[in-house]
């Protein structure tokens, strides 16, 4: 779901290799622990190297992001092809994917925004990750509405940002634990078909 943006095509020399692995283990907990907003600044003099090394490697926070994201996507995959494989209807594996959306995006506190950002432009490393995510989740939208189970006039790249809308409220000041299952439920409400009405006979 993300092209490594950090590398040439040539294999890097097992020094800038081993920089590049010490960074992104440092920004992972650097992020974990403060946000993605956390220093860059920082998260080189944590790692022991100098800043300007870290912008070789990753020139903006977005493309930083990009590469630690990348590693989850294993993850994602065996989500998905769980939910295609064992899923008791299109709707289920809909409801599903979306559910792992919400997690993925709540990987490190703030990171919907720039997600979201990156939906607005093509120029952010993120952008590649996103589209990612919104073409899956047109797979599992068009399964649901071939089956009649998600009205037709709902669009992917909308469901695509109200999981990174319901994966914010998480860490918003007034949510609570029922806040986002509260959330998932509305927007279900908001893309699943109605289901047909039963035909009522008249009493004799």
């Amino acid at each position: 779901m993300v092209t490594d943006v950090s590398t040439s095509g040539r294999a890097p020399r097992a020094d800038a290799q081993r920089n590049r692995d010490l960074i992104l283990g440092t920004a992972e907990r650097h992020f974990s622990e403060h946000g993605v907003g956390a220093s860059l600044d920082a998260i080189a003099k944590q790692t022991g190297v100098g800043a300007g090394t870290l912008y070789r490697h990753f020139p903006t926070r977005e493309a930083l992001l990009a590469a630690l994201l990348a590693a989850r996507d294993q993850e994602l995959i065996a989500r998905r092809e769980h939910l295609r494989a064992e899923s008791v209807n299109t709707a289920e594996a809909l409801d599903g994917w979306l559910a792992a959306i919400v997690t993925w995006a709540g990987a490190y506190e703030g990171l919907p925004e720039p997600l979201r950002t990156a939906t607005e432009t093509s120029a952010s490393p993120l952008a590649t990750t996103c589209e990612g995510f919104v073409t899956t989740t047109a797979e599992f939208l068009e399964a649901a509405q071939r089956d009649g189970l998600a009205r037709h006039d709902v669009r992917p790249r909308d469901l695509f940002l109200a999981a990174l809308a319901t994966s914010w409220v998480r860490g918003a000041s007034l949510a609570d634990d029922a806040s986002a299952l509260a959330l998932s439920a509305l927007t279900r409400t908001g893309w699943a078909a109605p289901e047909p009405t039963r035909p009522t006979h008249p009493r004799n």
